[in-house]
């Protein structure tokens, strides 16, 4: 019995120390973020003619909006990153059409954020730190790869923030914006960079 139990014991730290560990930062290499719209706000902007579209690589179905990953740099023993995308979100009220794209996760703040480039009447107007992001209760570090080498966080909440409401309602001259509502829900799967897993 003693042996077998042994013998149990040294498997089991083998493939403790055989598993595949993270680098102190990893490049993250592709992967794509989506967001299950709330269906609360879509009905809202619906009934205040607000209309949602995608450009450029994003996509949007009736309730889920998505982004093709496009770099960025992951420390898994702090959750601390900086994640970019490509494509956009077109938001247009009446005759005023402005482009939210570029979008970046970044968690390197006291609150995470998901900022972006604005653009509005053919004019550049910067980057605006648009959403508050809520990491899910139960994620703490360190991340660990899933498969080859994916972070895969589910359930991470998405609000608009104060910066961005503010932005909304200077583009558009309304009040309709405000911190707080509530945009979805956000998972975020990630392919880090093969050379990172070591």
């Amino acid at each position: 019995m003693k042996t077998l139990f042994k013998t149990f014991l040294l498997a089991g730290l083998a493939l403790i120390l055989s598993a595949p560990a993270f680098a102190q930062t990893v490049a993250v290499s592709s992967g794509r973020t989506s967001i299950e719209l709330n269906s609360g706000t879509l009905g809202i902007l619906g009934v205040l003619n607000v209309q949602l579209s995608a450009s450029g690589l994003g996509r949007l179905t009736a309730t889920n909006l998505s982004f093709p990953i496009t770099s960025g740099a992951v420390d898994p023993a702090t959750l601390k990153a900086e994640i970019s995308h490509a494509g956009g979100l077109t938001v247009q009220l009446g005759t005023t059409v402005v482009q939210l794209t570029n979008f970046t996760i970044d968690t390197t703040g006291d609150t995470p954020q998901l900022s972006a480039l604005a653009i509005a009447g053919g004019s550049v107007l910067g980057r605006v730190k648009a959403f508050d992001l809520g990491l899910p209760s139960d994620l703490a570090p360190p991340l660990a790869p899933a498969g080859n080498a994916l972070i895969d966080i589910a359930q991470v909440q998405v609000t608009l923030s104060k910066d961005g409401a503010d932005a909304l309602n200077k583009i558009f001259a309304t009040g309709l914006f405000s911190q707080g509502i509530k945009i979805g829900t956000a998972r975020v799967k990630a392919l880090l960079d093969a050379d990172a897993i070591q």
